[in-house]
C-alpha cells in the first residue's frame, strides 16, 4: 500500500496560480501511474490529470488542459500539479491517487483549493 500526502492548497483569486504537491511513501513509486482528482461541494469526484510512471504519458481533463501541468520526481517520490489561470470552477478538494493497472488503488486525504472570483 502507498501513503499519499497532499499539500499546497489555499485561497486564491481568479487568475492566480497554485502548485500542489503529493508525497508518496510505502512502496516502489517509479512504476506507478499517478493522478490528481478533485471534488467540488455537492459534486462527484472528477479526474483532473494523470501521468505514467516514466512521465511519458500524460492526460488531462478537457476543462484544465492548457492551464494545469502534472509532473513527477521519482527520486523524491513526488507528484506535482501546477495550476495556472485558476477559475472559480476549479474550487474543490484536490486528491492525489496511485493507479494500479486499470484502477486507482490508493488515495490521499486531499487539499482544499478555493478560487474567489
Amino acid at each position: 500500500q502507498v501513503q499519499l500526502l497532499e499539500s499546497g492548497g489555499g485561497l486564491v483569486q481568479a487568475g492566480d496560480s497554485l502548485r500542489l504537491s503529493c508525497a508518496a511513501s510505502g512502496r516502489t513509486f517509479s512504476i506507478d501511474r499517478m493522478g490528481w482528482f478533485r471534488q467540488a461541494p455537492g459534486m462527484e469526484r472528477e479526474f483532473v490529470a494523470a501521468i505514467s510512471g516514466n512521465g511519458v504519458f500524460i492526460d488531462y481533463a478537457g476543462s484544465v488542459k492548457g492551464r494545469f501541468t502534472i509532473s513527477r520526481d521519482n527520486a523524491k517520490k513526488m507528484v506535482y500539479l501546477q495550476m495556472n489561470s485558476l477559475k472559480s470552477e476549479d474550487t474543490g478538494v484536490y486528491v492525489c491517487a496511485r493507479g494500479g493497472g486499470s484502477t486507482w488503488d490508493d488515495w490521499g486525504q486531499g487539499t482544499q483549493v478555493t478560487v474567489s472570483s
